[in-house]
């Protein structure tokens, strides 16, 4: 994708401790080289806690607190996986509300791995083509999507994907998904 294809792009990263640190950090750099401004939103301040596949990875400094982050100021979602960061996060009624506005606003959503918990848990899932971390197959399919055992899935506004060696299609995707929203706001 060109250097500049998402240049005017606004992105929010809903995170909390706990986020597979390859699922932030490689889809976060490719939208930055294609020209968007991504923001890590999170509950919390100050620093998270990554997890890299099984023990405590990195730090990622949050950029701006759930309280204090608008979905209005945003043109795409990013939610990355790793158990214990969308299993605390969906539990959290602010967190649910922010990703809930964006499929109301019909805007994109990208969620990797366990990150389609947050899908399930604002209501996204019902009707849906989608992957994920094939311990959610269950979930998804309770919650009434279709679930695909597929690198990466484009479902009208929603990208879903496995695990962290899908990053590739997956970031592939996301910024054909995003450079589409893009395109809108640019018109």
């Amino acid at each position: 994708m060109a250097q500049d294809a998402l240049k005017g792009l606004k992105v929010a990263i809903l995170a909390t401790d706990g986020f597979e640190q390859a699922e932030l950090q490689e889809p976060r750099k490719a939208l930055d080289a294609a020209g968007a401004t991504t923001t890590l939103v999170s509950p919390k301040a100050g620093a998270l806690r990554g997890w890299q596949v099984k023990d405590w990875g990195d730090t990622a400094q949050v950029d701006l607190t759930l309280d204090a982050a608008k979905p209005d100021d945003y043109d795409a979602l990013l939610l990355p996986g790793g158990v214990l960061n969308p299993d605390s996060l969906r539990m959290a009624p602010k967190a649910v509300a922010f990703v809930k506005a964006f499929f109301e606003a019909n805007k994109p959503v990208a969620a990797i791995c366990h990150g389609p918990w947050m899908v399930i848990e604002a209501g996204g899932a019902r009707g849906r083509r989608m992957t994920s971390w094939p311990s959610l197959k269950t979930d998804l399919r309770n919650a009434g999507a279709d679930w695909v055992d597929e690198e990466a899935v484009v479902d009208r506004n929603l990208l879903t994907s496995r695990r962290p060696d899908d990053i590739p299609a997956f970031n592939r995707e996301m910024l054909g998904l995003f450079g589409r929203a893009a395109a809108r706001h640019a018109a």
